[in-house]
C-alpha cells in the first residue's frame, strides 16, 4: 500500500463520515477521528456490498455505492454517538 492510497482513504473516509454525520439528526458526541474511522469502514463495507450486488462499476458516478457508504456511515455514527451518550461520565 502506497502513501497516496492511505491519504486517499483518509480523505474519502472524512467525506463519507462527514456525510454520515449530516444524515443523522441531532448532535453527535463523537470525535472527528472516530468520524473518519467510521467513514473509512463504511466506505470499505459499502464498496464490498456494491461489488456483491454488481453495481460497483458503472459509467459515471456510482450513486448506489455512495448511498450504501453514506447509509452505513450514518448508522455507525448513530450507534457510536448513542453508546457514548449512555456511558457514565
Amino acid at each position: 500500500m502506497e502513501i497516496t492510497s492511505i491519504i486517499s482513504a483518509l480523505f474519502i473516509g472524512a467525506a463519507i463520515g462527514g456525510l454520515g454525520r449530516v444524515v443523522v439528526p441531532g448532535r453527535q458526541r463523537i470525535s472527528m477521528v472516530l468520524t473518519i474511522l467510521v467513514g473509512i469502514g463504511a466506505a470499505l463495507l459499502g464498496t464490498a456490498a456494491a461489488t456483491v450486488l454488481g453495481v460497483a462499476d458503472t459509467d459515471g458516478i456510482d450513486w448506489l455505492e455512495l448511498a450504501a457508504q453514506v447509509s452505513l456511515a450514518g448508522v455507525g455514527v448513530a450507534v457510536l454517538s448513542r453508546s457514548k451518550s449512555r456511558l457514565p461520565a
